[in-house]
């Protein structure tokens, strides 16, 4: 067996020799105040430190091993006592300390240190020794495991261990010399009936040694033993992996089996190993479980490296990536063909136009035929001559007319023919791509629905029960307890709630100094209780809960609550506003509890009085986007209410902007979301205020926040925003509501957070970025964060005055914005790469009415570059609004677009183009009109 396969199976044992501590353990709290102790829970202490033992005996971990049967000893001797004093409580509980500190040591391939052993471990042994002493001969019956205990190690032992040995077996009989034939089966056997000791099962320890003691008996016959050892101990093996540990084979008889071995020996050719399927064609009493309920065993739990799961989760974030660029393809799929039906109908209509303007009225119908009726009339028109005389009926012509204005009027009608004929087929094509865009919706929805199990399943694998994370808690309170004479009953509920491994790791510290902190500085000592009519034994909380797409913890204790005078005295003590104090709400009172060094107690402890813990508490939360509430009572208790996403990975957000910045609000973070309404708004001591339903919260202005030197990328927008204009997202803070008005929404989406690394920090707020469909990088808000550092900063984030200085400076020698408006995203894409390798920089506008609102926006815009034939707002309707503006008069605007015709042009120009260029165009010629144009220049002809 390979190194990296025994270090495996070592690790495994020592994750599964923690779960018999932590049973131990749990067992082990509290004993010493019931009433009587059961056999039941004596007998699984005991069966946990015989588990301990002889699996590490196995691995070769002496130590462990060594002290895990000393332990067990300590239970045989327990078994038979109906209680068990408090001293001796402590001395277990340390020695189970001990054997898990070992375990550690070994986990991290280190050699546990004989000084330590020395001083701190055969002290304590000791002492549990000369208290209970060593068990007695009717003391010495160890209970024996149950068929599931310990089912997994003793599966995993005869997959590797035992097929090791059984492998070693099958290669002797296969070769030609057996001369060590028989020493080499004892040595096998032995070790064999070793294991079998170790791991309790009796029947296979018995049928080693019938191997033995037939090899003793009858040496001649040794090769005939070692094949009806190795049938008889496959057969054990193969039963064992099926989860049956009762009925294995206990005896070997060379009776019956002569002939089977005879038969092996003569297909030894064909085969040098005898498979491990082979003991299933041998006839035996044992009866093995059926496929199905074997499949359902081997099934019932995996074990999976915490790195594998790491890639996986990074993979479906770039899997949740690629489905939100997949979505945006084929909404631009979906534009396109919009346009193309768009253009398609223009074409048409253009051509119905030119023959109604070249032939006489009387020659052509009254109105344009269908597409349908002209399709019917092309399918059956056997020539063309016949087309054009059911198309286009013509008048009798005069004897006087000339034979060439005939060949032009005919030319006319094949050409107008034919122009019809590629319309028509280009309205079939179009009906084709767009029924293959519907095949294609359909299948992407697909795609979307089992993206979103696979995330479920994802999660879940990433889960642990909140009973891992609280389950030590106990003993750090009975501890507690007993060091400061307090009487506390902790009630844990939820235990079984599923939730994220990275943030249930957070939850660690956070949690356990709240318990610290309720234990010294809300529960009441018995006395303090019992005269307040309290019981003398206080009760602290824990509840583990869902709430929508949050998990959450309740932590409630029924002491003395936090006495709020003391917390503003002490806010006082520390310099802060005395009037701003007493002005204060309870709830913003509260908050205080969580800043760095603050703290009500009147001496330094070892539990508290450092102002740390809180502190600790809200840092920690934060790194894990989470959020926590308190509420207080006096002589009632205190609840501190913890939020946590249920995942890190995946979060489902809303896409904002403000001050041109693309932002990712967490959707379980916003209330409500409602258009700004300035009858709405009053200004209560120079703070604005939005009035909603019957509450009036402060408006804050996020833009005013954002205030930061970037550098200003083309903004290539390729969807619609939800809301164009000024948007009030609503937020929950405590117990109070903020508004924070935004400029544009642009809808919820499910994005992956992926962290933000290097050495410049991240501003406060922000805790993340996600990755948009087209590549663009949004960070991500963490909404207490943000509200925090709004509240406690002075000003919004503004520049210094001479940094205000510099800016402006650097604004003035940055290259000029243009902005190119055209609804195909090609020539936008084209039309862009060209004005910046001209040194421009370059924002785009879909349509006339998205160029507007980016102008009205107050974006800085030296010149536009704008097409005619646009959807919602066409290029004439643009210069329109535009030059009616008296702020964007003297803003040139250049069209670009494929109307060739004069009209057009001097259409263009009236309505105040600065110049006129024709598709194609000449890059050069258009480079250097925007440069005099920019410069001051005059309009181009």
């Amino acid at each position: 067996m390979s190194q990296d396969k025994e270090r495996e199976i070592q690790l495994q044992f020592l994750e599964e020799a923690q779960d018999h501590l932590d049973a131990i353990e749990s067992k082990l709290i509290g004993v010493s105040s019931r009433a009587e102790l059961t056999r039941q829970e004596v007998d699984a202490m005991l069966r946990s430190a015989h588990s301990i033992k002889g699996g590490a005996a196995m691995m070769e971990f002496s130590t462990l091993s060594h002290l895990a049967h000393r332990l067990e000893n300590f239970f045989k001797v327990i078994r038979t006592q109906k209680q068990i004093q408090l001293e001796v409580e402590r001395l277990l509980l340390s020695a189970v300390d001990c054997l898990r500190h070992v375990v550690t040591t070994n986990r991290q391939t280190n050699v546990v240190d004989e000084q330590w052993q020395t001083s701190q471990v055969q002290p304590l042994f000791e002492q549990l020794q000369q208290i209970l002493g060593e068990p007695r001969e009717e003391q010495e019956t160890v209970t024996p495991l149950s068929s599931q205990q310990g089912l997994e190690t003793i599966q995993m032992l005869f997959e590797s261990e035992v097929d090791a040995y059984l492998q070693q077996l099958e290669t002797i009989l296969a070769q030609e010399d057996k001369s060590n034939l028989g020493a080499e089966i004892a040595t096998i056997a032995q070790d064999l009936s070793d294991l079998g000791e170790v791991l309790e099962l009796p029947e296979f320890n018995s049928l080693c040694s019938s191997v033995k003691q037939l090899l003793a008996t009858q040496p001649a016959r040794e090769e005939e033993i070692a094949q009806a050892a190795l049938q008889a101990w496959r057969r054990s093996q193969a039963a064992i992996m099926a989860g049956q540990l009762q009925g294995l084979p206990s005896t070997l008889s060379l009776d019956g089996v002569v002939e089977e071995v005879a038969s092996l020996n003569a297909s030894a050719a064909d085969s040098t190993a005898v498979t491990a399927a082979s003991p299933a064609r041998l006839s035996s009493p044992l009866e093995l479980a059926p496929p199905a309920e074997l499949k359902e065993t081997q099934e019932n739990t995996v074990r999976v490296p915490l790195k594998q799961l790491e890639q996986l989760n990074d993979l479906f974030g770039e899997l949740t990536i690629e489905r939100s660029g997949l979505d945006l393809q084929i909404e631009r799929l979906r534009n396109s063909v919009k346009i193309l039906e768009r253009k398609v109908r223009s074409l048409q209509q253009s051509h119905h136009r030119r023959r109604t303007a070249t032939l006489p009225p009387s020659s052509f119908p009254s109105a344009l035929p269908t597409t349908s009726s002209f399709l019917s009339e092309v399918a059956f028109s056997p020539d063309s001559s016949q087309l054009r005389q059911e198309t286009t009926p013509r008048s009798p012509q005069p004897m006087s007319s000339l034979d060439s204005g005939n060949n032009l009027d005919e030319a006319a009608d094949e050409a107008s023919t034919e122009v019809m004929a590629n319309v028509v087929q280009l309205q079939e094509v179009s009906g084709d791509i767009d029924l293959c865009l519907q095949e294609t919706e359909q299948i992407v929805g697909d795609l979307n629905r089992t993206a979103k199990q696979l995330q479920f399943c994802i999660n879940q694998l990433r889960m642990r029960p909140f009973a891992d994370l609280v389950g030590r808690f106990p003993r750090a309170l009975r501890e507690l307890a007993l060091q400061h004479g307090k009487n506390v009953e902790l009630k844990i509920q939820g235990g079984d709630t599923p939730i994220d491994r990275s943030i249930l790791e957070a939850l660690g510290n956070p949690l356990m100094h709240l318990l610290r902190n309720a234990f010294d500085h809300g529960i009441e000592d018995p006395e303090t209780r019992k005269a307040s009519g309290k019981p003398e034994q206080g009760t602290i909380s824990i509840e583990a809960t869902y709430r929508g797409n949050q998990a959450l913890i309740i932590f409630k204790d029924d002491g003395q609550g936090i006495a709020l005078d003391k917390v503003r005295q002490r806010a006082q003590h520390l310099g802060l506003d005395r009037e701003a104090i007493a002005n204060a709400s309870d709830e913003e009172v509260l908050t205080l509890i969580f800043e760095p060094g603050f703290s009500t107690a009147d001496e330094v402890t070892s539990l508290s009085g450092r102002g740390v813990g809180m502190d600790v508490v809200r840092t920690n939360l934060r790194q894990v986007r989470g959020d926590i509430k308190v509420e207080t009572k006096a002589g009632v208790g205190t609840t501190f209410t913890i939020g946590v996403p249920l995942t890190l990975s995946v979060a489902r957000v809303l896409l904002v902007e403000s001050r041109g910045i693309l932002l990712a609000f967490p959707t379980t973070a916003i209330e409500e979301m409602l258009l700004l309404d300035v009858e709405q708004i009053s200004t209560i001591e120079d703070k604005p205020q939005l009035h909603w339903k019957e509450y009036s919260v402060p408006l804050i202005y996020l833009g005013d926040w954002l205030k930061f030197r970037r550098l200003q990328n083309a903004n290539e927008e390729r969807t619609q925003p939800l809301m164009s204009a000024p948007t009030v997202l609503l937020i929950a803070n405590g117990s109070d509501w903020v508004g924070l008005q935004v400029d544009r929404c642009w809808g919820e989406q499910e994005v992956a957070i992926r962290p933000v690394e290097g050495n410049i920090p991240m501003p406060p707020g922000f805790n993340g970025c996600t990755i948009l469909g087209d590549g663009k990088v949004v960070p991500l808000v963490n909404t207490p964060e943000l509200l925090y550092w709004i509240a406690t900063s002075q000003h919004p984030a503004s520049l210094e005055p001479e940094d205000r200085h510099r800016a402006a400076a650097e604004l003035q020698n940055q290259r000029p914005t243009i902005l190119v408006v055209d609804d195909s995203i090609n020539v936008r894409r084209l039309l862009s790469l060209t004005l910046e390798k001209a040194g421009y920089r370059v924002e785009q506008g879909k349509d006339g009415l998205d160029a507007l609102e980016k102008l009205m926006s107050g974006s800085q815009i030296a010149a536009v570059v704008c097409d005619i034939d646009m959807p919602r707002l066409d290029g004439y309707g643009f210069l329109a609004r535009v030059k009616s503006n008296p702020a964007f008069q003297q803003l040139p605007i250049v069209m670009l677009t494929s109307r060739s015709g004069i009209k057009e042009r001097q259409l263009a120009l009236n309505l105040g183009a600065t110049a006129f260029f024709c598709k194609p165009y000449d890059k050069q010629q258009l480079s250097e009109t925007l440069e005099r144009l920019i410069n001051g220049g005059g309009e181009e002809s």
